[in-house]
């Protein structure tokens, strides 16, 4: 195992009662090829940002400051973004640009970085798997990076509180039409009263991994943010190949939803109504940086003007093509 740490004097300064997160970043990137055939998908732009710098942002702001990516053995970039780089902040001081010299240093400095490698790519159950011996006996959080979770709609906190309030695992959910439910897992879910969020909190059963339409238990996805009891652990050992030949973390979730609360079972959902941006694919990759470039506090002005009048050049040619 990989143990990076970049300042921790800081990072042990915050009580609760989860600490640790685990970020899966071992897929090829097939998707973006040939972009990541030497480049790590995690480590494409969005905007000005890699992709997995958003994700350990969030991980930190919600006081999860001990990180463990699950990597494969060309993704040793990753972990070169997240360490310290001494020439090249020599180089910004003495050219005075300190306001790239503070972005860098904030990067080196978000987290605790431990990483681990996945032997083989045998799916997201078998991912957080490889986080067993990191883990111990702790609960702990997921955050898959192919979901942004803007940062000003706070979401990993109201999941731990949730964990605090009732125990067992708990999932990220958010409400999809109906014809795009096999992109995710779904869950049957009932509501229950919660002392810490007013609505939106859900005891969930049945779970389905990318179902049909017509056989998925509702519109609730779950999306890639989970806190999870250690429990999870024995329950991923059993758990056999499910969907595309792969152990799915869904499947030990619906099994973790029928054990008993002293046994770390139980399994709620929270329902997300903010910001998300998928960088799964290309075409969602394209919306995120756009929508994040609007709002980016240096370039989102400049750009949004640009875009207005881009689109309305776009525009021009398909009306006159409807006049004829």
């Amino acid at each position: 195992m990989f143990t990076l740490v970049s300042d921790p004097g800081q990072l042990e300064s915050e009580a609760m009662t989860i600490t640790k997160a685990v970020i899966p970043a071992a897929g090829l990137g097939t998707r973006f090829l040939p972009a990541t055939k030497s480049v790590p998908k995690e480590l494409l732009p969005v905007v000005d940002t890699p992709a997995i710098e958003y994700v350990v942002r969030e991980a930190s702001a919600a006081g999860l400051h001990n990180v463990l990516l699950i990597t494969g053995k060309t993704k040793g970039a990753i972990l070169d973004h997240f360490d310290r780089s001494w020439d090249l902040e020599t180089v910004l001081e003495e050219k005075g640009d300190f306001q790239r010299l503070r972005a860098i240093q904030e990067s080196a400095g978000l987290a605790k970085i431990h990483a681990v490698r996945q032997s083989a790519p045998q799916g997201l159950g078998h991912a957080v798997y490889c986080a067993k011996e990191h883990i111990g006996r702790d609960p702990f959080a997921v955050l898959l990076g192919d979901d942004l979770i803007d940062a000003r709609d706070p979401l990993l906190s109201s999941m731990i509180a949730v964990h605090e309030e009732f125990g067992g695992s708990v999932v990220a959910l958010m409400r999809v039409p109906r014809d795009q439910i096999s992109l995710y897992g779904s869950a049957a879910a009932q509501p229950v009263a919660s002392a810490v969020l007013p609505d939106g909190v859900f005891r969930l059963s049945e779970l389905v991994e990318k179902p049909r339409p017509t056989e998925a238990p509702s519109d609730l996805a779950i999306i890639g943010r989970y806190v999870l009891d250690p429990a999870v652990f024995e329950v991923l050992e059993r758990t056999p190949p499910g969907r595309g030949g792969e152990i799915q973390l869904t499947d030990a979730l619906a099994e973790l939803a029928e054990m008993p609360p002293g046994e770390g079972g139980g399994l709620y959902g929270v329902l997300f109504n903010g910001r998300r941006y998928d960088t799964g694919d290309r075409l969602d990759y394209l919306k995120a940086v756009v929508q994040l470039a609007a709002g980016h506090p240096e370039l989102g002005e400049d750009f949004s003007d640009w875009l207005t009048g881009f689109t309305e050049q776009l525009e021009r040619p398909a009306a006159s093509a409807s006049v004829r």
